[in-house]
């Protein structure tokens, strides 16, 4: 997959590209390519930006310029460009990123390009006209584009055949097909005990049918609530607030929340 962005600050992501998963995959054949629209625009003394029209504080990034810049990349017109490839306006107010978007995005066949925002971020028309899809990483107001077409970037690498260590890492984790679409269950490791805290006895049967019944119903119970539990009372020997992941000291019995799965 060839994975391009449009971005005023391309130095930002060599230090992506040093990422194991990253590296891996541009081992494997995948592309990540960085342009400055300031090495293209049609405008005198690298202007990207203007005011917006109609006032306000803050610049807005100009359409003409982002449409020469793609022009540049593709050798071809941005609206024959659209056609084929998916590029994605990186926007607080665009198409939520979960899990299912980002296996849409993995599955792409010509390719995705990231348009990153600045400033006020962008004129509308780029948004409309030029991307295909307006995409978010979440209800929050970011300083540029930038950190969010990396987030966008990481989902999709860690879908792609080679990218990760072990191929099952992908499979079985928070949102995926394979849960369902909740989250992940909790993890443990070594000591087993300590400081009186103790891990689930049902992960030390070595009964793998009862562990996975177990992570489960963990699992669909954190679906139901969601990861919101209070953390330990350090001058108590419970939890400062309720555990919405239910009891965690049994086997495989039933979710303390309702079944969202139930008929």
């Amino acid at each position: 997959m060839q994975l391009d962005v449009l971005t005023l600050f391309p130095e930002w992501f060599e230090w992506f590209r040093t990422q194991r998963h990253v590296r891996n995959a541009i081992e494997q054949g995948h592309e990540i390519r960085t342009f400055d629209p300031r090495a293209t625009t049609p405008l005198t003394g690298g202007q990207v930006d203007d005011t917006p029209f109609g006032g306000g504080a803050g610049m807005v990034l100009r359409v003409d310029v982002i449409d020469q810049a793609i022009g540049e990349i593709y050798g071809k017109d941005s609206l024959e460009i659209r056609k084929d490839r998916r590029i994605l306006a990186l926007t607080p107010g665009g198409r939520m990123l979960d899990d299912r978007f980002v296996d849409e995005l993995a599955a792409e066949p010509g390719g995705l390009t990231l348009l990153c925002g600045r400033y006020e971020g962008f004129d509308e028309r780029i948004v409309q006209r030029i991307a295909t899809d307006a995409v978010s990483v979440g209800r929050y107001v970011l300083a540029g584009g930038e950190l969010a077409a990396m987030v966008v970037m990481d989902a999709v690498i860690r879908k792609l055949p080679g990218s990760l260590g072990h191929e099952a890492s992908a499979v079985e984790e928070s949102f995926s097909t394979a849960l369902g679409g909740d989250p992940e269950y909790p993890h443990y490791t070594r000591p087993a005990e300590y400081r009186g805290w103790e891990i689930p006895q049902v992960l030390l049967s070595g009964n793998h049918a009862e562990i996975a019944t177990w992570r489960r119903a963990r699992s669909r119970e954190r679906g139901v609530v969601g990861p919101t539990a209070h953390p330990p009372d350090p001058a108590g020997e419970t939890a400062a607030g309720p555990d919405p992941f239910g009891p965690i000291g049994g086997g495989g019995g039933a979710p303390s929340g309702p079944d969202p799965f139930a008929g």
